[in-house]
């Protein structure tokens, strides 16, 4: 059955593309990250994991909501491109079955009532929420974006702050393990990100995105994703605290990754690289920070 009309105002808009505004893959993603910094916080605290439930359901339904309170923002702010790209240019803020207005309001108010459910979990929760939807909204989607091919890097920062809010949560202090979390999920990203943007490289392009493959060609990215991986692996095996199983997974996942890119200077199809390396490094995500909770009980 499909989902009805949201408003008399906007019939053809539904709940269905409402969520697609909300881009609910990438809030799932940085939910399990998000989880991930709340509950390792609890064991090295050694806090109370019955009394921290409340907080552990304000945590995930803050993020959840500021994170889809920022893609709806990124979508009213990017329907000017969208339309010249495959990959977004059915978003129903393109089609028009959202009024644009719609998209800006939900947008704020998702983002609004995050933040106000953080606020209830940590101050500090609810200050580094507010930094990762200023960097993602202001800094990348209205500037860097569009500007410079450093937009990936920066743009980074907030992607890696939702495990630092599920640490803060518990631990507003943010001990150092919090901040080797971060930085996993910062080096992480440039070489997810820019083998999307070689993949769409044409469509980037003919939008006028300066990504990196626009600007500087493949070879130059392909230098860049595996300097990134390069320095992942060893950040990653900092952690080897978390014990023998976590270092064997990250190191397996870590010289895995690192393989691959360094394979992609001897291929001759770089778009097959490319797509390689993009499901690779979602893996390679989503099994390390599954490891980092399943080890730490």
């Amino acid at each position: 059955m499909e989902p009805g009309p949201l408003s008399e105002a906007n019939p053809t808009g539904t709940w269905k593309d409402f969520l697609t505004l909300a881009k609910m893959g990438i809030v799932m993603s940085n939910l399990i990250t998000t989880f991930a910094g709340f509950w390792i916080a609890l064991q090295v605290t050694d806090a109370n994991l019955i009394a921290h439930i409340p907080t552990a359901i304000l945590t995930l339904l803050g993020s959840a909501l500021v994170i889809a309170g920022g893609c709806s923002l990124n979508n009213y702010i990017d329907r000017d491109i969208d339309h010249l790209m495959e990959r977004t240019h059915e978003r129903p803020t393109v089609t028009g079955k959202i009024d644009a207005n719609q998209v800006l309001w939900v947008g704020i108010t998702l983002s609004a009532i995050g933040t106000l459910l953080l606020m209830f979990a940590s101050l500090m929760a609810a200050l580094l929420g507010v930094i990762g939807l200023f960097v993602y909204v202001i800094v990348y989607t209205m500037w860097l974006k569009r500007t410079h091919s450093i937009n990936t890097v920066v743009g980074g920062i907030s992607g890696a702050i939702p495990p630092l809010i599920g640490w803060a949560a518990v631990d507003p202090n943010l001990h150092m393990t919090a901040w080797h979390l971060f930085l996993i999920m910062f080096l992480w990203q440039p070489p997810h990100f820019l083998a999307l943007a070689m993949k769409r490289c044409e469509e980037y392009r003919k939008a006028g995105i300066p990504m990196l493959p626009v600007v500087s060609g493949f070879k130059m990215t392909k230098r860049q994703m595996v300097v990134y991986v390069a320095a992942l692996l060893p950040v990653s095996l900092y952690l080897y605290h978390f014990g023998t199983i976590y270092v064997i997974v990250a190191s397996v996942l870590g010289v895995g990754w690192l393989a691959l890119g360094i394979s992609g200077f001897f291929m001759k199809n770089d778009i097959k690289w490319a797509r390689l390396m993009f499901v690779y490094s979602l893996n390679y995500l989503t099994i390390m920070f599954v490891v980092m909770i399943l080890v730490n009980h």
